[in-house]
């Protein structure tokens, strides 16, 4: 999912929402992607959250009211955000922007399934 597909849209404007919290991507293909915050934290993709290998991914807790303080270019494929609670490994390339914001209800239900069977929550303690 982090790789750069050639086949893969690219985002014509990206905007940062504050006080919704939310990321804006739209794509050249005409998609338009709003993607929370917490959501993006969460399924980062920095070796931090994915780990090295299926099955060694971490649970993120407590992301609820996370916010990103910036967010940068990497070349001409990717951005990364730094987030108001540190995490800034996550390079998010456009395939995977594109990925997760098709995909982001279907990532959603499964990421608050992942809490509930953990007995975790989305706020900090």
């Amino acid at each position: 999912m982090a790789g750069l597909d050639k086949n893969t849209p690219l985002p014509t404007e990206i905007k940062l929402h504050q006080a919704s919290h939310v990321l804006e991507v739209a794509f050249n293909d005409g998609s338009v992607f709003h993607l929370p915050y917490e959501f993006l934290r969460v399924y980062s993709p920095s070796a931090e959250v994915r780990g090295h290998g299926h099955g060694q991914e971490t649970l993120q807790v407590g992301k609820q009211g996370v916010s990103i303080a910036s967010i940068e270019p990497v070349g001409s494929y990717a951005v990364q955000p730094t987030f108001s609670d540190g995490h800034d490994t996550g390079i998010y390339s456009w395939d995977y922007l594109y990925e997760i914001g098709k995909n982001q209800d279907m990532l959603w239900t499964r990421y608050l399934e992942r809490l509930a069977d953990a007995g975790a929550s989305r706020t900090a303690l």
